[in-house]
């Protein structure tokens, strides 16, 4: 049985190097790395073994010494997706382990493979601390240090590469057909958007069927264009808003610092530069079309102080006003008890 002990102790000892030059160890004392030493497990796989899967809590951590191991995330349909993948002297899992937190993926060897497992089988951190509570301490220090310094290089990188970041951004929530703010920017980012008071007005062409019936999609196409520019125009000259695109061809503005007044003033300007857009010309025994917009506005939090009843009753009401055909402009207020 010793005998057995020591041929482990001596694969460990072969590697005090890697075991030194980990960031969980910096600093310790030669005491210090002789217990940690005496507390780490040799440990054998054969390609393919399993090291750790998702989910499983992170309560050890491995100094890879020879061989390879690849990380990975299952998916739902069972394909793998490939993260990373580890050589000799890379350090497996610390960051989990130093956390306190469970694997986010699973990790296997891609060949035969020789690790070092720290604590060893059977060990946890609070059985060492009762042991060496001051070496325990210096690798707890080692951990804040190590998860401070790792989110301090996360956020360099993020700030070194913002313009990029930005342009992510403005591509998941840009509508590719209009250039307007797709319905998700609101949906996912709405608390960050709203400032006391917001005026939210609804646009919808009328008889847009009838022009894309009679000259195509593409005719609606470069129409929807043509409204977003205006929109844009609208939006700008406030100064605080987002153009956006909530359905097929019902679309609006957000403008924060708008009151009632200012809405519904911009409400009409909406509405008198649709109509005065050029009409699409007649086009043999098609008419001349000309263009007109329903509209329904309300403002946050005076209407409602609730957003979504704010905006699903707005966005009823401008349905209601533009299958009536009657009114033109709109001003929706909730009904409370």
């Amino acid at each position: 049985m010793n005998s057995g002990n020591n041929t482990k102790m001596t694969g460990i000892k072969a590697n005090l190097a890697l075991i030194q030059k980990t960031e969980l160890f910096a600093g310790l004392s030669k005491n210090e790395i002789d217990f940690v030493v005496s507390r780490s497990e040799m440990l054998k796989l054969s390609k393919g073994a399993l090291l750790f899967s998702q989910g499983e809590k992170a309560e050890h951590f491995f100094i890879l010494t020879d061989g390879a191991i690849r990380v990975f995330h299952t998916r739902s349909d069972g394909s793998e997706d490939e993260m990373a993948r580890f050589t000799a002297g890379d350090t497996i899992g610390d960051f989990d382990f130093a956390r306190g937190a469970k694997y986010d993926a699973c990790a296997e060897a891609a060949e035969d493979s020789g690790l070092i497992e720290f604590p060893g089988y059977g060990l946890t951190m609070d059985a060492l601390a009762r042991e060496a509570p001051n070496m325990v301490c210096s690798i707890l220090l080692n951990a804040i240090v190590m998860m401070t310094d790792r989110i301090k290089s996360i956020r360099k990188l993020t700030l070194k590469n913002m313009a990029w970041v930005q342009e992510l951004h403005r591509r998941a929530y840009e509508d590719p057909g209009t250039g307007l703010w797709k319905q998700t920017l609101i949906n996912d980012e709405i608390i960050e958007i709203l400032k006391n008071p917001s005026a939210l007005i609804m646009l919808k062409p009328d008889h847009f069927k009838t022009l894309v019936d009679s000259r195509g999609h593409s005719a609606g196409d470069e129409a929807m264009v043509r409204i977003a520019i205006i929109l844009k125009n609208a939006v700008r000259l406030n100064g605080h808003g987002w153009p956006l695109r909530f359905k097929s061809n019902e679309v609006g503005i957000i403008l924060n610092n708008c009151d009632a007044f200012t809405a519904e003033k911009i409400a009409k300007n909406l509405s008198e530069a649709i109509a005065a857009m050029e009409p699409v010309p007649a086009q043999d025994e098609i008419p001349e079309f000309h263009f007109s917009a329903t509209i329904s506005w309300t403002v946050w939090p005076a209407d409602c102080p609730y957003w979504d009843e704010l905006f699903q009753g707005n966005y009823t009401s401008l349905l209601d006003a533009w299958h009536g055909g009657e009114e033109k402009i709109v001003h929706y207020r909730a009904v409370r008890p």
